[in-house]
């Protein structure tokens, strides 16, 4: 076995699905499931939860960019990809997104009922953003929808219910990335109005684009109140919250700066911004 050829191979499929992305999502998955439990919810259930979310994204991912082939390779920004490029061809992508869904079910049924039960129309959901950026701006709805259904589903691994809390925490971060997806399309405003794709910049402009991702953002810090307020956690998280307000009001006050700051913006401070949520999290629960 060519060790060498493997390692490659790992890495190409790594950049391909940007496997350190899902620290976007995974933290909520483990908030809600704290929350849920009351505190530590188990080895079983973390693994599950683990593999659940791991296989999600790399599911919506890898379709994503299997979709978005021909429009990934006009655009000098994603030019260099592995879609596109060639290190990863066609017939790969498509087992490897039929392996990961294959894999999301299969620990789906391991968890309970409810979430074997939800987890082809979840698999549907995260399928549905890659095209619909070809037909509408609410795209980033979409993709804040997708990434809103980690904590519901974890609450859902734990309780086999969704209390009132979650729907507060989810849309919280349906919001929260949509926003900061609004953000990140600035970057390719331009080639999205010359290929006729949807997005907010695109169709109202940069302005009221940054007008709408505070607004999405404003809606976020509303959300993430009530969940602090109507879940059964401590007055720890309150500051949790006030770190949150923090880190996206810095979140606008780069991208405003300069556009260059997008990229810093957008996985830097959100990376932490969930990083941070889930530590206060857990010191509620310890303490």
């Amino acid at each position: 076995m060519n060790f060498s050829k493997v390692l490659q191979t790992l890495k190409n499929f790594n950049e391909l699905v940007m496997f350190q992305h899902t620290i976007f999502s995974l933290p909520f998955i483990f908030i809600a499931m704290i929350t849920a439990a009351g505190g530590w919810f188990g080895w079983k259930l973390l693994l599950l939860g683990l593999g659940a979310a791991v296989s999600a994204r790399n599911f919506a991912m890898a379709f994503n960019r299997w979709c978005d082939r021909d429009i990934d390779a006009k655009n000098p920004r994603t030019a260099s990809r592995p879609s596109v490029d060639g290190r990863v061809g066609g017939g790969k992508m498509v087992l490897f997104i039929l392996g990961n869904g294959a894999l999301f079910v299969g620990v789906a049924y391991l968890i309970n009922d409810l979430a074997f039960k939800l987890s082809l129309p979840i698999l549907g959901i995260l399928a549905l953003y890659s095209v619909m950026k070809r037909f509408s701006f609410l795209a980033h709805l979409i993709l804040g929808l997708s990434l809103a259904l980690a904590p519901i589903a974890g609450v859902i691994a734990v309780s086999e219910s969704v209390p009132l809390w979650s729907l507060f925490l989810s849309l919280g971060v349906l919001f929260w990335v949509a926003g900061f997806d609004v953000l990140y399309s600035l970057q390719d405003i331009e080639f999205d109005k010359n290929e006729g794709l949807h997005s907010i910049p695109s169709r109202f402009g940069e302005k009221k684009a940054i007008l709408l991702s505070r607004i999405f953002h404003l809606l976020t810090l509303f959300f993430w109140f009530l969940f602090v307020i109507f879940a059964p956690l401590g007055q720890i998280m309150l500051f949790a919250w006030a770190f949150c307000v923090m880190m996206l009001g810095y979140e606008h006050y780069l991208v405003s700066q300069d556009f260059r700051n997008i990229p810093k913006a957008f996985f830097t401070v959100n990376g932490y911004l969930g990083i941070v949520f889930l530590t206060f999290c857990i010191a509620d629960r310890a303490l």
